[in-house]
């Protein structure tokens, strides 16, 4: 079928970045350090201001449409303007937005949690993604009276110092494979937190039984997301999930399975799509209908850290909009929406995307894979899957062909998000899903000049 594509500008604009959005840039650059007001926002040179979303597509403010493959860095699962969620949202505005007492909207949405995803006794609402990681290793610490955690090399987990650790580890500074150094996030990250923090890798099983033992006594948690985002969207080997289960339970270990991107993965979330069995859960995204919100789940004598029914806790948590009914009414609408026939849909799509983009590099001999599972799918510049962090760590011809991509997919009408997760939406249809294959296939086809740089990199470190 023809899409009508177009090449890819190689110059240092980007046309598919319209004046308009040009020139919101030059105002925003007036009153933000650089412009934008978050590090994520991606620029080429400038942002795409968005004007409005309908349904899987986003109009920019020079009226161009593109299909949605970001969703809000994967939150909106529903696409955009969700009719349930808006009905939900102007039912509520009209009753107030947000409340020093309770709400029964907060009670409803955790029992929907509670019944839904296994492993959750008990829940606590907090506002984002990273709050919920925050309190979820505060929970550990409390329960086990321990302070040190252990983490993935590369892995995301918002902006707490100790799960920031290695995040943007480098092959200058991350150390022996068997051993990961930690490495300091940030410029004046405290040399103590470098020293509270285990790095372990993806996929390494013999090293994460050695290193959970060797520091049990001093390991509160472990953390991981079953399926890394930033660590290449790589599927956890069987006997990996197994041994961090067998580590956490003989050592007394409590593991936090970070599901705030994947729990979008199935009905019950990513662990039980890979056998893991967390005593903590942290969740957003999804859970919010598209407004901010984060939670923390778990076993009940787990959570029971945060009762204060009988006076201090043993760990305190509050938040001025935690739990506020605007974000618990949006998400109890958009999780209801979510139910098996909605998840079987984001599976068929994802396959489709996925052995799409397989076909297509395989067709051309391309040195390019693609990773992924349900809804979510990303390629990367290297003809094997790779395992792990270290393995996606990108080549400068690499990231040069992974920017060519995403400029080529947004001059096509899509929104592809630079190097990381791409995410489907149940508004998307199998044409939708047939036009992102045909997109890829256009690009692997325009530029080959970028491809075979790849794969002479590959033979000179072979």
């Amino acid at each position: 079928m023809n899409w009508g594509l177009v090449s890819s500008d190689t110059g240092d604009g980007f046309p598919s970045v319209g004046q308009r959005s040009k020139d919101s840039f030059a105002r925003a650059r007036l009153v933000f350090p650089d412009g934008t007001s978050r590090a994520t926002i991606e620029r080429d040179p400038a942002p795409l201001y968005v004007e409005r979303g309908m349904g899987s597509y986003l109009f920019d403010v020079d009226g161009r449409r593109f299909l949605d493959l970001n969703c809000n860095f994967t939150t909106l699962i529903h696409g955009h303007a969700f009719a349930p969620v808006v009905e939900a949202l102007t039912h509520q505005l009209q009753r107030g937005s947000c409340f020093a007492n309770p709400t029964e909207s907060e009670i409803e949405l955790a029992e929907l949690l509670c019944g839904r995803i296994p492993g959750i006794d008990r829940v606590r609402f907090v506002n984002t993604g990273t709050e919920a990681v925050l309190f979820a290793i505060k929970a550990a610490r409390a329960f086990t009276g321990r302070s040190k955690i252990a983490k993935l090399e590369g892995s995301y987990h918002g902006a707490y110092d100790w799960v920031e650790v290695s995040q943007a580890a480098a092959p200058d500074n991350w150390g022996d494979p068997i051993a990961p150094k930690s490495t300091a996030f940030y410029r004046g990250m405290p040399t103590s937190v470098l020293d509270e923090v285990v790095v372990l890798r993806f996929n390494d099983v013999e090293g994460v039984r050695r290193l959970m033992s060797l520091h049990a006594h001093d390991l509160a948690a472990i953390i991981l997301d079953p399926m890394p985002s930033r660590g290449g969207l790589v599927a956890p080997k069987p006997e990996f999930t197994a041994a961090v289960q067998e580590a956490g339970r003989i050592n007394g270990i409590p593991v936090i399975a970070d599901e705030v991107l994947n729990l979008r993965q199935s009905f019950q979330g990513a662990s039980a799509r890979y056998g893991l069995v967390p005593d903590l859960v942290t969740m957003g995204k999804i859970i919010g209908g598209g407004l901010p919100i984060g939670a923390i789940g778990g076993r009940e004598d787990v959570m029971k850290v945060f009762d204060a029914s009988a006076g201090r806790p043993l760990l305190p948590q509050g938040g001025t909009f935690s739990a506020n009914p605007l974000s618990m009414t949006a998400g109890l609408a958009a999780m209801r929406h979510l139910n098996h026939a909605a998840f079987a849909h984001l599976e068929i799509l994802g396959d489709i995307v996925r052995d799409g983009i397989g076909r297509a590099i395989s067709i051309r001999d391309a040195p390019l894979c693609v990773t992924g599972a349900a809804s979510l799918f990303r390629v990367h510049p290297r003809a094997q899957t790779p395992n792990d962090y270290r393995e996606i760590y990108p080549t400068t011809a690499g990231a040069t062909l992974m920017k060519q991509l995403s400029r080529f997919f947004a001059e096509n009408g899509i929104i592809l998000p630079l190097g990381a997760a791409a995410s489907i939406s149940t508004p998307m249809t199998r044409a939708d899903a047939e036009f992102i294959v045909d997109v890829f296939s256009g690009f692997l086809d325009s530029h080959q000049d970028l491809l075979d740089a790849i794969e002479v990199y590959r033979k000179k470190t072979q």
